[in-house]
């Protein structure tokens, strides 16, 4: 059965996304690496959700991540150990255990943040001038329908 043009289209769109996620991904690998190698990519999203997104339960964090609430909770175990987040009780709730980042896990989004942001220019300046301003826009768009916090709004030292 033949695409109609509005679907290969779209197809085309997915493949370029998929292919610069995996840029991405790749920028954010090296980038935490060679700020931090005893945190894992997992951990560090952890890091990045409390950062973005404030103190939360542990269930919503859950939520956020995408995984099951033992798992939030094996994960928030060992970056409580590393010193990068905080448990307390809920404010709204006693059962409830509460997360922050702590200030340790702060600097660590911070300097990936700020690696992250030169190996993207850099790749950016291979760009040519008149792409830049219709990539900034259609990342801009995908960002908010993906529901994204924007990074200014955060990683600038937005407190929690």
């Amino acid at each position: 059965m033949q695409q109609s043009a509005p679907e290969e289209s779209f197809d085309d769109i997915t493949d370029a996304v998929v292919a610069a996620s995996r840029v991405l991904v790749a920028v954010a690998a090296r980038s935490l690496s060679a700020v931090n190698t005893d945190v894992t990519l997992p951990q560090y999203r952890t890091l990045v959700v409390l950062a973005s997104r404030g103190p939360q339960p542990l269930g919503y964090l859950a939520e956020q991540l995408d995984v099951s609430p033992s798992t939030a909770t094996r994960m928030c175990d060992r970056l409580v150990r590393k010193g990068l987040i905080e448990r307390r009780p809920s404010k709204s709730s006693r059962r409830e255990i509460e997360v922050k980042i702590a200030p340790a896990g702060r600097e660590i989004v911070d300097r990936v943040t700020r690696r992250r942001r030169r190996e993207i220019a850099s790749i950016l300046r291979s760009v040519p001038d008149d792409h830049r301003k219709r990539l900034a826009e259609a990342l801009n768009a995908f960002s908010d329908a993906a529901g994204e916090v924007p990074e200014q709004s955060w990683s600038l030292g937005w407190s929690t």
